[in-house]
């Protein structure tokens, strides 16, 4: 089944910035710390998300390749698996999402705080700060997906100036002073269960590769687009995220860097001073800005793909005249906005400790899934040689691993929350199945 699109509007550069903008979100800036304690095995643990996203990479690029015209990982799981694993799957994603989603927003405000210290003055002021922020980039999608893909270029591009001075800041030290990377060497032996859970970190860290294909249905030439801007972005935000890693653990001593609340203003504050801080706020609100946009195009369109397929009530499918999904964007808002209110007397690290768990256990299934379908269908491709057919099937092989090895280190939290998604999901879609639901409507390919 085709999705009804008025018109393909993403590009590659657009696409680009969705998956890098999704993936490099507010998390980052403090990342470093929470990869400290396990030293040097953190760059170990990099190094295998990186092989393990590349793989994870090339299986999604496949199935976009090999189905142009279905409207993302839905229609992909469907082929393979049928309505009910469907469903499942993405319906833990869609979770995630919106959870995501608000917790972004609440982390945004947490560093809008630095930079307009009178926010915290009054109570009720940086929740209502945070639901604006989460309804203001609702309009922006039903604009249509071509504003919400330039506002994702500029805040992508702009997000990436701290994170590429960081990376500059390491290269001058090591040109002028090098024996400073020889101080901090952090001392912990290589371990099983550092390298196992600095490999869960970085999965987190990595979460979004998959943005380009889930607005299938308005990717312009999408058996290309799709496929090079998950490749890119994901290659792209690997590297940015190795160096802003690598260079605090080498330049900050351990127990500092892993108490720091904001590693990267410590960074700058020792070669720039102190008031570099709000500098680095300023660009990481900038950056939670970019993610909550990007989020929030993928959850609308995700739940209108759910509504088509009739797993949602069908009026959440329907578009308005810029061809945004309306009902979609503005009933997963409010869903968001609950959460949001609900949770907001949490800190912020809580919230992102939250955010972990919770996105985490929705994505492994989604990655799980369709990596299976790659291994057990990629044969039965449309215009696969037989050598490409086992070249794909190899990569998927490893995706599976990875998500195997990713899995042994999440931690009892998040496999709870994975079951007990799915334990909801089973008992949402069997109400749903007694429900009287339109067939999905036919539409033409474009």
């Amino acid at each position: 089944m085709s999705p009804p699109r008025q018109t393909r509007v993403l590009g590659l550069g657009m696409c680009t910035a969705f998956v890098v903008g999704n993936v490099i979100g507010v998390g980052i800036f403090v990342l470093p710390a929470s990869l400290a304690p396990f030293g040097l095995n953190a760059l170990t643990g990099w190094l295998i998300t990186v092989v393990g996203c590349a793989f994870l990479a090339i299986s999604l690029s496949n199935l976009s390749r090999a189905f142009p015209n279905d409207d993302g990982p839905y229609t992909y799981t469907k082929r393979a698996f049928g309505d009910s694993i469907a469903f499942l799957t993405m319906w833990c994603y869609w979770f995630s999402t919106w959870v995501t989603n608000a917790t972004i927003a609440i982390g945004v405000v947490g560093y809008l705080t630095v930079l307009i210290p009178g926010l915290n003055a009054i109570p009720w002021l940086p929740p209502a700060v945070a639901l604006s922020l989460l309804w203001f980039f609702v309009v922006v999608n039903l604009i249509g997906a071509r504003a919400a893909g330039w506002v994702q270029i500029m805040t992508t591009v702009l997000k990436l100036v701290p994170l590429l001075g960081v990376i500059g800041l390491g290269l001058w030290v090591l040109l002028t002073n090098p024996s400073a990377y020889g101080q901090h060497i952090p001392p912990n032996p290589a371990s099983f269960d550092s390298l196992t859970g600095a490999t869960t970190q970085t999965l987190f860290a990595m979460l979004g590769i998959e943005c380009a294909m889930i607005p299938a249905g308005r990717v312009r030439n999408p058996s290309k687009t799709i496929p090079r801007a998950t490749l890119i972005g994901t290659i792209v935000a690997a590297a940015i995220y190795i160096g802003v890693s690598a260079v605090p653990m080498l330049l900050i001593p351990q127990s500092t860097l892993a108490a720091s609340n904001a590693p990267f203003a410590d960074l700058f504050a020792r070669v720039l001073g102190d008031r570099s801080g709000q500098v680095l706020a300023l660009f990481v609100v900038i950056g939670g800005l970019g993610a909550l946009n990007g989020w929030t195009m993928m959850l609308g369109e995700l739940t209108q793909t759910m509504a088509r397929h009739g797993s949602f009530p069908r009026f959440l499918a329907k578009e308005n005249s810029n061809g945004a999904p309306t009902f979609a964007l503005i009933a997963t808002a409010a869903i968001a906005s609950v959460m949001l209110l609900t949770n907001y007397s949490q800190s912020v690290a809580g919230m992102f400790a939250l955010l972990n768990v919770v996105v985490t256990a929705g994505n492994l299934p989604f990655y799980f899934v369709c990596s299976l379908v790659v291994l057990l269908g990629a044969h039965r491709f449309p215009g696969i040689s037989p050598l490409r057919s086992r070249l794909v099937k190899a990569a998927a092989s490893g995706a599976l691993l990875y998500c195997s090895w990713a899995t042994i280190g999440i931690g009892a939290k998040p496999l709870a929350w994975a079951v007990g998604l799915l334990a909801l999901g089973v008992l949402v879609y069997a109400v749903g199945r007694f429900l009287p639901t339109p067939a999905p409507a036919e539409s033409t390919t474009q």
